[in-house]
């Protein structure tokens, strides 16, 4: 079965641009459109996509408030990337805060967009560790942590090796690289993120770091 993608932009050009990379794949096919973020949840009900693309930015409803909408009423809800034109843009971090699993430059390459589309709808984070790294320095606190944060890990009570890869997933190691790091095998290593995820409340690992950075665990500089 393809993956199913619906797009959310307010920018037919945009859309458009998305629609011919992405239908131009046997594996992937945009099942619908939207132009602001406060037709996404009947969308994604009728629909059903595996990823929604979703511009940050909307008059009516932005990215933001989409993806917590999305999050808060559907059942099985999609994947979801949002689509900004800076990576260092506050609204791009709060999406990220909200539960987006991963954010995409609209200038990005072709093959960028479907690697995307493909990385999220199998079931990982979209993380770009520098990007996140100057949000976080930027928008979160500056890496001294916050009080909810902080309370999140300190209620998590992660193991040593739980910790040592929860600092690796901050760097964007994938499971595979993480277990060559640690000299383990990568069914550990999976066993010891889906871990980390369960005990910090996280819905992926973007979320995981994020609460990292936050926290004061590991700082952005």
């Amino acid at each position: 079965m393809p993956v199913t993608v619906l797009l959310v932009d307010d920018e037919p050009l945009v859309r458009a641009g998305l629609r011919a990379v992405l239908d131009a794949q046997a594996d992937i096919e945009v099942v619908g459109e939207a132009a602001d973020g406060a037709a996404v949840i009947p969308l994604v009900r009728r629909l059903r996509p595996d990823v929604v693309a979703m511009d940050v930015r909307m008059p009516l409803m932005d990215g933001i408030e989409a993806t917590r909408a999305v999050l808060r009423t559907v059942d099985e809800p999609p994947k979801i990337v949002v689509v900004t034109t800076f990576e260092n843009d506050e609204y791009v971090y709060e999406a990220l805060r909200a539960g987006a699993d991963g954010f995409l430059l609209k200038r990005a390459r072709p093959a960028e967009i479907v690697h995307a589309v493909r990385l999220v709808a199998a079931g990982e984070s979209l993380l770009f560790p520098a990007s996140v790294r100057r949000l976080a320095a930027r928008y979160g606190d500056g890496g001294r942590g916050n009080v909810r944060a902080r309370d999140v890990l300190e209620r998590a009570r992660l193991t040593g090796r739980e910790a040592e890869v929860l600092r690796l997933m901050t760097r964007g190691l994938s499971n595979a690289e993480i277990a060559a790091r640690l000299v383990v095998g990568t069914e550990t290593v999976k066993t010891h993120v889906g871990a980390v995820l369960a005990k910090l409340g996280a819905r992926d690992r973007t979320q995981a770091v994020i609460t990292a950075y936050e926290s004061g665990f590991v700082t952005p500089d």
